[in-house]
C-alpha cells in the first residue's frame, strides 16, 4: 500500500469531488481515479460512492479515512525526526490575511523551494476543530480566543478601522473617536462565525466605555461594505488589513484616535511532534516586535 495512495484518498475525501481534489495535487484527474480504484482493489471495499452529481464516503471510507490520515501523520512525524523538513502545511486562514500569508509563504519558500502552502477559509471554531483533528497544521485567529488541546501563539497586532459610509458625516476626516460615532449603529463581527474577534472588538468598546446602538452583525467583508456604504448611519469595526482590500468608493475606513488594534494569533496542537517545523512555520507569521 503506497501512502500516494492514501494521500490522494484523504483528499477526494475532503472535497467530496476528484477535479477539486486533483487540482489541489496538481495532477490530472485520471491519476487520482486510478490511485483510489487501485487502492479499493487492494483493500477489497469500496470506499467511496460516486454518481454524476455526487461523491459520498461509504461506511467503509469513514473507517479507513481515519486510519489514513493516522497513517499519513505517522509518515510525517517520521520524516521530521529524520531531519526532513516538511514540505507541505495546511493552514486554516480568515479574510483580509492576503498580505501576511503572501510575506509568509515567501519567506518559507526562501528557506525550501519545494515549501507548499495549502490554504484553508473555515469558520473559527470548525478551522480551530481541524486543528485538533489533525485536518489542519495550524490556523491564524485574530482576537483572544480559548482553545483547549491547542498551543496559542501571539502573533501580530493589527489596528481597528471605524468603516463608515463615504456619505457619512465623519467620512472626510482623517482620523475618527469612538465618541464621533457613538450615536450611529455599529454592526459587530458575527459571533457565530468569528467569536474572537467579536470579543476582541467588545473589549475594545469595553476598554473605551463607549455603547453604541447594536445592529445586525456583520457578514463577509464584500456584504459589509454594501450594507453600511448604504446606511450613512451605521458603522463597523474591522481589522484595517481585512478592509483595506475590498476595493471601494462606498466606504472610508477611518483610523482611531486614540489607537485601537488586535492580536493575531496562530494556532498548533498542543502535542504536535514536529514542534521544530512548527515553530518555523509559525515565526515568519510574526510581526518582528511579536517576540
Amino acid at each position: 500500500m503506497e501512502l500516494r495512495a492514501l494521500q490522494y484518498f484523504v483528499t477526494v475525501a475532503e472535497e467530496l469531488h476528484f477535479g477539486r481534489a486533483a487540482e489541489r495535487l496538481r495532477i490530472v484527474q485520471p491519476a487520482v481515479s486510478q490511485q483510489i480504484a487501485r487502492l479499493e482493489r487492494e483493500l477489497g471495499v469500496r470506499l467511496l460512492d460516486r454518481s454524476p452529481r455526487a461523491v459520498r464516503l461509504t461506511d467503509a471510507g469513514r473507517r479507513v479515512l481515519a486510519a489514513a490520515r493516522e497513517t499519513l501523520s505517522a509518515a510525517e512525524q517520521v520524516r521530521v525526526a529524520a531531519g526532513e523538513p516538511a514540505g507541505q502545511w495546511r493552514i486554516g486562514t480568515a479574510a483580509g490575511l492576503t498580505g501576511r500569508l503572501e510575506r509568509g509563504i515567501d519567506a518559507l519558500r526562501e528557506r525550501n523551494p519545494s515549501f507548499e502552502v495549502i490554504l484553508v477559509d473555515l469558520p473559527v471554531t470548525e478551522r480551530l476543530d481541524a486543528v485538533r483533528r489533525g485536518e489542519l497544521d495550524l490556523a491564524l485567529v485574530r482576537g483572544p480566543v480559548a482553545a483547549p488541546g491547542l498551543r496559542v501563539l501571539p502573533a501580530w497586532s493589527e489596528p481597528l478601522r471605524a468603516v463608515v459610509s463615504a456619505r457619512h458625516a465623519a467620512a472626510d476626516g482623517e482620523a475618527v473617536t469612538l465618541d464621533d460615532l457613538s450615536a450611529d449603529v455599529l454592526r459587530l463581527p458575527d459571533r457565530r462565525r468569528d467569536p474572537s474577534l467579536h470579543d476582541a472588538v467588545i473589549e475594545a468598546l469595553s476598554d473605551a466605555g463607549v455603547s453604541p446602538p447594536l445592529g445586525r452583525p456583520t457578514g463577509t467583508t464584500q456584504d459589509t461594505v454594501v450594507e453600511v456604504g448604504s446606511d450613512p448611519h451605521s458603522w463597523a469595526l474591522l481589522p484595517a488589513d481585512q478592509i483595506a482590500g475590498s476595493g471601494t468608493n462606498r466606504v472610508r475606513a477611518l483610523p482611531l484616535k486614540p489607537d485601537l488594534s488586535v492580536t493575531g494569533y496562530v494556532l498548533t496542537a498542543d502535542d504536535d511532534a514536529s514542534a521544530p517545523c512548527v515553530d518555523l512555520v509559525v515565526s515568519v507569521f510574526r510581526d518582528p516586535v511579536a517576540g
